[in-house]
């Protein structure tokens, strides 16, 4: 698989990588065997990084990642955890002794004594202007709990205010067929740094997969369901806060651009990796044919200039005007 350089993290990893909210909770149920198939079967196929995250499960993502770790020694992974959201979501809750906290519990689900990379949750947006909350993320690698850190954002002028930040390795932000802005300001600036790319949510919560239609059902404790309109959590992060029905019209007219040799999904995979300063994809697999397929898109041949042409088309009809302006 091509390998792509995280600068400021000093590692390389794989461009198709691999997201597990699903395997801590909020997909519908999946069980611990399934979990860790699919842990196997990305792994098998090539995929080097992991993302997770201390609130996926209450931390049963990360404890089926360790597990998987123990019984996969000499693995070469690099595993991005991510912490923040298990508190009152106020400015007052980043310090170094709740940091000191959240990481001593990441690194014994995972039973690691240094992680990889730290990212803070989507904080409150006053956080990133809070030198003090840097200053305690430099501490932390200076005592060897963390080996790097970054941000997960919801809003490009999130990503930007993290990206000026010397010690900032990385920047989580949805990017997909459906969610361009980040090509506007966030990749340029991010390149030009050397700060990473995780490119999240690329299928726009499975919209983008092809698979659904207007009689599809979600279970009750899938967020596709509970968050449908920003219930519980930021309604980017589902369907990357596009209308369904409005994003199943952008898949039709996407759909015969396709063909025969990938599915829908790689198609919309491929066309992250395509996009210059994107430096790992993490979607999510609930079983490991998903996440074999997935990682296949890593050899697939880059977009055509028409290809990328109608994704543009597609998004400035159709979804721009409702999403552009909001994230």
């Amino acid at each position: 698989m091509e390998q792509r350089s995280f600068d400021r993290l000093g590692r390389h990893v794989g461009v198709v990588g691999l997201g597990t909210w699903q395997l801590g909770a909020d997909w519908g149920q999946v069980s611990e065997s399934a979990a860790m198939e699919v842990l196997a079967a990305a792994v098998e196929a090539g995929v080097t990084f992991l993302d997770t995250a201390d609130v996926y499960g209450d931390g049963r993502s990360e404890r089926l990642i360790g597990r998987f770790l123990r019984e996969h020694p000499g693995h070469g992974l690099t595993v991005a955890t991510k912490m923040g959201r298990r508190v009152p979501q106020t400015p007052e809750a980043y310090t170094l002794d709740n940091f000191r906290a959240w990481t001593d519990r990441s690194r014994a689900n995972l039973g690691v004594d240094t992680l990889d990379l730290v990212q803070l949750h989507c904080p409150p947006t006053a956080v990133f202007a809070d030198d003090r909350v840097f200053d305690a993320l430099d501490t932390l690698v200076a005592q060897r709990r963390i080996a790097g850190y970054g941000v997960s954002v919801e809003t490009c002028d999130q990503a930007l205010t993290a990206i000026a930040r010397p010690g900032v390795a990385s920047v989580q932000i949805i990017l997909n067929a459906v969610r361009l802005k980040p090509l506007e300001r966030v990749l340029p600036a991010a390149s030009t740094a050397g700060v990473g790319i995780l490119a999240r949510v690329p299928l726009a919560s499975g919209l983008l997969s092809g698979r659904y239609d207007e009689r599809t059902t979600f279970p009750a404790d899938d967020h596709r369901n509970f968050n449908r309109h920003g219930e519980s959590f930021d309604v980017g992060e589902t369907f990357s806060g596009v209308d369904y029905d409005l994003g199943l019209a952008a898949v039709r007219r996407l759909a015969p651009l396709v063909g025969d040799d990938r599915t829908m999904a790689q198609f919309a995979l491929r066309w992250i990796l395509d996009q210059p300063g994107v430096t790992v994809v993490i979607p999510g697999a609930r079983d490991a044919t998903q996440a074999r397929r997935n990682t296949a898109t890593a050899d697939l041949p880059p977009l055509t200039g028409a290809e990328q042409d109608a994704v543009r088309r597609t998004y400035d009809d159709l979804i721009r005007p409702r999403v552009h302006d909001r994230w």
